[in-house]
């Protein structure tokens, strides 16, 4: 029970009209390699309330700086180019949040927004110095 992943809106699509079709349970099942008891299921949805979606939200913990947070800290780094991370995560959290995230949901953050480290000159390589 539960061990594999939800059915697709296509998927779904599919088993309704296989079976409006005439195709068995067991046929559809093959059909679609998916368990007779999902065909089962999204058909009796189906029939009683005309629906073929599922109603099973985003599993997993929400994330804590949300779009207006991650708007908030781009407004941030581009305001301030050459500050730290200890400094981006300083401004964040005193511009007034509900919530003050660590230090490394900021770096988190930034990541996955596309900002990465930046090398300085005294993270030069040993072969730049010697062209």
């Amino acid at each position: 029970m539960g061990k594999s992943r939800d059915l697709s809106e296509f998927q779904r699509g599919m088993i309704v009209g296989a079976r409006n079709a005439g195709c068995s349970i067991s046929q559809t099942a093959n059909l679609l390699g998916c368990s007779r008891t999902a065909v089962s299921r999204v058909h009796r949805e189906w029939c009683q309330k005309q629906k073929t979606s599922s109603d099973r939200g985003a599993s997993g913990r929400k994330r804590l700086v949300d779009e207006n947070g991650e708007k908030r800290l781009e407004r941030i780094v581009e305001a301030n180019n050459q500050a730290t991370i200890e400094e981006i995560h300083a401004l964040y959290n005193s511009s007034g949040v509900e919530k003050p995230i660590s230090l490394r949901t900021a770096q988190r953050t930034l990541k996955r927004l596309g900002y990465s480290r930046k090398t300085g000159r005294e993270n030069k390589s040993m072969d730049d110095d010697f062209i």
